[in-house]
This record gives structure tokens, C-alpha cells and sequence, in this order.
């Protein structure tokens, strides 16, 4: 399995590579970027949902989404107690002890960075090459626990506020619509007719080449000598790509659920942060520099760690 993952994430740095070049030999710009990932969440992932949940229905299924539910939230809920507590507000107090231990005035897009991972993106392509489409039907449920959350806490968290109108707004997408869709279609086992499953199929077969071309244009827009040397960077990355899904490892390892449930948690725990932190600071006036840096430098680094952990759930989760 882990040969598995490697040579499904060489393929996928191969097209963020490729997506690198198109940026460089100016066949697309930054508002052509926006634009793709926008075609992503709003149109491609939402059918890779959807058609995950058009499987057969059986009773192990329920249990192990109900458990992803469940799962989603006390992983989401834990990233956010444990940002909190590490990643702290700049207070001008800290003196001497070092860059990494003083407050940040950029802390809420840290935060979110830390919280937010790129589940979408990354764990669908990686979870379908390993489990096939019961691991993207759990998936499914961290993806609405991810759409749910950062439109709540994640704008909350960015903006400083509550905004009844962004709430809404966050809780009507499409990923949301077509997550309850699918689930309402699995229950009452009503399967979509092949000509229209096909085209919806065809749509979502897009999902990882035009995730990594985005990905690829992100990270070639990105100051990568002045990025490398910023020590924060690295800090909040560890954060993200090692301690998060290291201290949730030993949990899921505990549990009495499946493996296949348990790996899908853990793979969506370890991606790399979201592109929706650089959207909403972007949005919202924030430092969306910092936040596409972050959003690139944990891409890149993902690329290594998330198969290390693929290895160690292979021995502690079977």
C-alpha cells in the first residue's frame, strides 16, 4: 500500500510540476487560477461525492460513515484546541524566546491553516488510489465536517466576528447540496441512470489532474527564497503535517472501527492546509501572501509525509 501512495503522489507532483510550467510559460495567470479552482469545489468535487455515494447499499457502510461523522468532528474539534493553545496572538511580550514562540499577528491565518486541511484537493485523489470509492464515501463525511466548520468557526476565526449572511452562504454549496443528496440517494437506494452517471462520472474524473495543475500554479506564484526564510513557516507546517495526525494516529489505533475507516481519518487529518485559508484571506483582508505560502509550502512538504504515515498505519492500524 504505501508503494501504492508513493507512486500515486509522483504522478501527482509530476502535473503540479506541469502546472508550475503553465504558470511560468504565461498560458495562465493568477485570475485564470481562481477561476479553475473555483470549476473544483464548485462543480468537480461536488460530483466526486456524489458518485461515491452511489454504492450498494450495506450495513458495515452505514456504521463506517456515521463513524466518519463522528470522527470529523473530534478531529476537527481537537486541531482547533490544540491551534489555540500553540499558535498564540502577538503581544509585543514574548522578548527573547525565539521566533517560534512568539505571538503571531498573523495567528488567525495560521490558525485556519492548521485546522483546515486541503481534504478536497489532495484526499480524494489519494484515498480513491487506495480504498476506491468506499474511502471516498467516508471521506464524503470529513468533507461536509471541513464545509461546515470553516464556514462557521473558520470565518469567525478569520474575520473576528460572526456572520449570520457568510454562514448561510458557506452552508448552501454545492459540496454541502451534494453530500446530503448522495446520502438521501443511499439510503432510499435509489441509483442515478447510467447515461447522466456517466456524464457525472466523466466530470469527476477531473478531479486530480485539475487539482494539482491548481495547485502547481499556487505554488509557482509563490516567493520561494523569501518563503524558505521565514522560520514561522516551518513551524506551522510541523503543526499541520506531524503533530496533528501524530497524537490522532494512536486514537484511531484504539478504536474498535475499520481499518478502511480509520486510514480515510487519518489521510484527511495529514493533508496539507487548504486553499479556502488563501480564498478567505483574500476575502476577508487578511495576509493572503502569507496564507498562499503556507498553502505551498505544506503541498510540497505533504508530498513526503503523508506516505510516512500511510507506512505507520499500515503497522499500527491493521
Amino acid at each position: 500500500m504505501v508503494f501504492l501512495i508513493i507512486n500515486q503522489i509522483v504522478k501527482m507532483l509530476l502535473i503540479l510540476l506541469l502546472g508550475c510550467l503553465c504558470f511560468r510559460l504565461k498560458l495562465v495567470d493568477e485570475a485564470g487560477n481562481k477561476m479553475l479552482a473555483n470549476l473544483l469545489l464548485m462543480v468537480v468535487n461536488p460530483c466526486v461525492a456524489l458518485m461515491a455515494l452511489q454504492t450498494d447499499y450495506r450495513p458495515e457502510l452505514v456504521s463506517g460513515l456515521l463513524i466518519s461523522y463522528l470522527l470529523a468532528v473530534a478531529t476537527h474539534l481537537f486541531a482547533i484546541f490544540l491551534s489555540h493553545f500553540l499558535i498564540r496572538k502577538a503581544d509585543g511580550s514574548s522578548g527573547g524566546r525565539g521566533v517560534l514562540l512568539r505571538g503571531s499577528e498573523d495567528y488567525a491565518v495560521e490558525r485556519f491553516s492548521c485546522v483546515y486541511s486541503n481534504c478536497g484537493f489532495i484526499g480524494i485523489p489519494l484515498v480513491q488510489s487506495i480504498l476506491g470509492n468506499e474511502g471516498v464515501l467516508y471521506l464524503t463525511a470529513y468533507m461536509t465536517v471541513f464545509n461546515i466548520f470553516s464556514w462557521t468557526h473558520g470565518i469567525s476565526l478569520i474575520t473576528g466576528r460572526t456572520s449570520f449572511k457568510e454562514v448561510k452562504k458557506g452552508l448552501l454549496t454545492p459540496m454541502i447540496f451534494a453530500c446530503f443528496t448522495g446520502l438521501i440517494l443511499f439510503f432510499a437506494r435509489i441509483k442515478i441512470p447510467q447515461v447522466p452517471a456517466d456524464a457525472i462520472n466523466y466530470v469527476a474524473g477531473m478531479n486530480t489532474p485539475l487539482a494539482m495543475l491548481i495547485a502547481g500554479i499556487s505554488v509557482a506564484q509563490t516567493d520561494l527564497r523569501r518563503m524558505l526564510k521565514n522560520a514561522r513557516i516551518y513551524f506551522v507546517s510541523a503543526l499541520k503535517l506531524l503533530l496533528i495526525p501524530l497524537l490522532i494516529l494512536p486514537v484511531l489505533a484504539a478504536l474498535p472501527i475499520s481499518f478502511n475507516t480509520a486510514l480515510t481519518i487519518l489521510i484527511a487529518a495529514a493533508c496539507p492546509t487548504g486553499a479556502t485559508g488563501t480564498a478567505f484571506a483574500l476575502k476577508f483582508h487578511k495576509n493572503y501572501r502569507y496564507a498562499s505560502e503556507l498553502y505551498a509550502f505544506t503541498t510540497l512538504l505533504s508530498l513526503i509525509t503523508i506516505p510516512l504515515f500511510v507506512f505507520a498505519a499500515e503497522l499500527f492500524l491493521r
